[in-house]
């Protein structure tokens, strides 16, 4: 790839810097390499909408994860829990909390180089080092991406080994929380040209982030018990857990890349990339316990491994480059969460605590629950693809995609000293087991051509037929003992789930789930691009994108099917004045058809249906000024309306299916009701001076975002019961030196410690768990950073 043989030739992928004090003329804003539509190419020549962050501005915003660079990319949102549970949206294409393990696949497309990384319940955390930039694709790629890029696509690309010369850093962090503790950030990196034609580069880190939420002291007391053994009996109180900042993350890993070249323009690389995270507490708090406080009464834990591995062959069949991608992915997730909210409010509202009893048959005094998770997920993808000569008059892409991605789910709902004649068998004081295998299988091929009508006018077309089939096997429910209804064992019932004869899975008591659905289709897309000048152009694109079907556990719900997004959108991109200034615009209107909407039913049982269509409107832009050589700004917003245009009824209590015809005043949620997690206006901007001094180089920088008002539900009930998501600012600065490849810095991020919001949710079906749990931006974190480069 171009991108790659020009940082390896020692050739610049975008114009230099000047220095500090320069005297020569303002030199032109850097042009940065990007690989959107699967070539290299300058970013300002790509016709389409694409906000690139590359490794100097990753490195000058201070970016080691999501979060750092989530409020740069204004098109970008997210729904999020805490690290590596986050679910990231663009133009505001979200129906609801998608995350549950048996629910909708995700809107946007991870990928890390050139494999894919996203996975059902949330978007990799993958730490920002060493990296060459981070590109956002908005809008449905119609062609070159597939099932899970139906609203975007999100690429983090990495520095390459390059074999011809030595080179090394490192990076040293420290820092300060407000409300908080200390964290810390080590990292390095590490070239090493083997010979002319191979290298390997080695990348490394251990971060340690501070908690800021208090888990203050606290007591519950359970209704049905209180009025059976006295208050003191039926209270319980978490004493044994009650600590302040007790939310840290600790994550560590690296990654390692070979290049070996081969004669006749071939190469191999190969590469695998490691990450090891844990969390202890939550990273929410609840308002009415007091500023960044909570009250915990069993232990919420997580930890997350996984490892990406794969490689990538390039080389040449004639005139046409190929190129092939097969990757494995291996991810374990082990967690432990609190369930408190649920049993006090399902025994206030239902008194279930009656029904909670020992091995005597005796109602529990205090029957604590907790969750305790083991998620395994592995994914297989293969990609190969054919790029005639970008200079031709008739430009080709083909190629086609295989995935296979499987999540075996393990999660018990645990209440210690329920008796073993309500327990699952073989599961001891579990309540309620979820022991399934989850299996997506996408397949795809693509192809897009390009035609330069005039010298300035040229017309794109591309189609990706798709075919996928999804399954769910395994075992979900209580057991016959505890409830008939939604047990396994014989009986009638409105929520059945019978054993199914001659079945096994794993170590659940039977098999009560094996659903498979399947689905193909075509997406497309036309592009005309109209270069004014060889500084400007306008283009206009019509792309469609697709989420594929999938499977309710519910019997008394079918299979969801895939849901459509399509787009129109219009743009332009542009420098001025030597290319001191760049403003790229667009302009876009988005029809999700039949979209997927997830909602708690029975038992807060995750149901899918495919609800009524949305329209999303938009504009976004960005742009950057260089106005001296010393004097740098950047930025970009986006205003968006993303609004249901038609009513949203419910679910029929009757039949369980979702109705299609209400009138407005009936309606769960009436047409022109705002899409959850989509602020309507969403902005920044960053201002860097640099100057001398003494005989080093001196910065200051400051960043300013700001996001308007964000709803976190769609049904109107749901809205009334958690809130809305206030506007919020955040500001961050930093100054520093540096002189011969060492550098000093100091930041502060969330400098006036504002209370932004990233999430709202209760842990049970809303209008029974009351209790509101806020997810914060973190608080104002003070810091220094040392590096150096060899």
């Amino acid at each position: 790839m171009l991108a790659i043989v020009a940082a390896q030739a020692g050739t610049p992928t975008h114009a230099q810097d000047a220095g500090p004090g320069s005297n020569g003329g303002v030199k032109g804003i850097e042009e940065v390499i990007v690989t959107a539509q699967k070539r290299a190419e300058k970013s300002q020549r790509v016709p389409q909408s694409i906000q690139v962050l590359d490794s100097k501005k990753l490195s000058q915003l201070q970016v080691n994860e999501f979060q750092d660079y989530l409020k740069f990319i204004p098109s970008l949102t997210a729904n999020t829990a805490g690290p590596n549970m986050t679910e990231i949206y663009f133009r505001g294409v979200s129906s609801s909390n998608d995350t549950n393990h048996s629910g909708p696949l995700p809107t946007v497309g991870s990928y890390f180089d050139e494999f894919p990384t996203t996975t059902i319940g949330g978007t990799l955390d993958v730490h920002i080092y060493d990296i060459a930039r981070i590109e956002a694709l908005p809008g449905p790629q119609g062609t070159l991406y597939g099932a899970s890029s139906e609203a975007g696509t999100l690429r983090t690309i990495s520095n390459p080994p390059n074999p011809s010369k030595f080179e090394a850093g490192y990076d040293l962090q420290g820092n300060v929380v407000d409300h908080g503790g200390e964290g810390g950030v080590a990292e390095g990196f590490v070239n090493i040209p083997i010979n002319d034609h191979v290298a390997i580069r080695i990348v490394g880190f251990d971060e340690h982030d501070a908690g800021y939420i208090d888990n203050v002291p606290g007591t519950r007391t359970f209704p049905t018990t209180e009025a059976l053994y006295g208050p003191q009996a039926a209270t319980v109180n978490n004493r044994a857990l009650v600590k302040n900042n007790f939310n840290p993350y600790d994550s560590f890993g690296g990654r390692a890349a070979m290049r070996i070249e081969l004669p006749d323009d071939w190469t191999i690389t190969p590469n695998v990339i490691v990450q090891d995270q844990r969390t202890n507490g939550i990273f929410a708090y609840v308002p009415s316990e007091g500023d960044l406080n909570v009250q915990r009464f069993q232990p919420d834990t997580s930890h997350d491994r996984w490892i990406q591995s794969g490689a990538t062959v390039t080389g040449k069949f004639g005139i046409f480059d190929f190129t092939y991608a097969g990757g494995f992915f291996v991810r374990d997730l082990v967690t432990q969460s609190d369930y408190t909210d649920y049993s006090i409010a399902y025994d206030t509202v239902y008194g279930s605590a009656a029904n909670w009893r020992n091995a005597q048959g005796n109602v529990l005094q205090r029957p604590l629950q907790e969750i305790r998770g083991k998620d395994h997920f592995t994914k297989e993808n293969n990609e190969f693809r054919l790029t005639s000569p970008a200079d031709a008059k008739l430009r080709l892409i083909f190629g086609g995609f295989q995935e296979i991605q499987q999540h075996q789910i393990i999660q018990r709902y645990q209440i210690d000293g329920f008796g073993p004649q309500i327990s699952i068998p073989g599961w001891p004081n579990t309540i309620w087991l979820t022991d399934q295998l989850r299996t997506d299988r996408d397949e795809a091929l693509f192809g897009e051509l390009s035609y330069d009508v005039l010298q300035n006018l040229t017309v794109t077309g591309g189609v990706r037929p798709y075919w996928y089939d999804n399954s769910l096997k395994g075992f979900f429910g209580f057991s016959q003992g505890y409830d008939q209804e939604t047990g396994f064992g014989s009986g009638e019932g409105a929520d059945k789930q019978n054993c199914i004869a001659n079945q096994a899975y794993n170590a659940a008591p039977c098999v009560d789930l094996n659903k498979t659905t399947s689905g193909n289709g075509e997406t497309h897309k036309i592009n005309i691009t109209y270069k004014i000048d060889a500084d400007k152009l306008v283009y206009f694109t019509y792309s469609t994108g697709y989420r594929p079907g999938g499977i309710n556990r519910n019997s008394n719900f079918g299979a969801y099917q895939a849901d459509s997004l399509t787009n129109y959108e219009v743009g332009l991109k542009s420098s001025w004045f030597g290319q001191r200034f760049i403003f790229n615009t667009a302009l876009f209107d988005e029809d999700w058809s039949q979209f997927q909407f997830s909602f708690l039913g029975p038992n807060s049982l995750t149901i899918i249906e495919n609800a009524p269509s949305a329209n999303i409107k938009g504009l976004e832009f960005e742009s950057q000024l260089r106005a001296t050589n010393d004097l740098n700004f950047y930025g970009g917003a986006q205003l968006v309306d993303a609004e249901l245009n038609a009513n949203f009824c419910g679910t029929n209590p009757v039949t369980n299916t979702l109705e299609t015809n209400c009138s407005r005043s009936a309606a769960q949620a009436p047409s022109g009701t705002q899409l959850p997690y989509t602020p309507a206006f969403k902005a920044n901007l960053t201002a860097r001076y640099t100057f001398p001094v003494l005989d080093w180089d001196g910065f200051v920088q400051g960043s300013f975002e700001y996001q308007t008002r964000t709803q976190v539900a769609l049904r109107l009930s749901d809205k009334l019961a958690l809130g809305s998501e206030p506007s919020y600012p955040n500001f961050d600065f930093s100054t520093g030196i540096s002189r011969n490849k060492l550098s000093l810095s100091l930041f502060a991020k969330n400098a006036f410690d504002e209370r932004g919001q990233q999430n709202r949710y209760v842990t049970c079906t809303v209008g029974v768990c009351n209790t509101v749990y806020v997810l914060p931006i973190q608080p104002l974190t003070v810091g220094i950073k040392l590096s150096q480069r060899f």
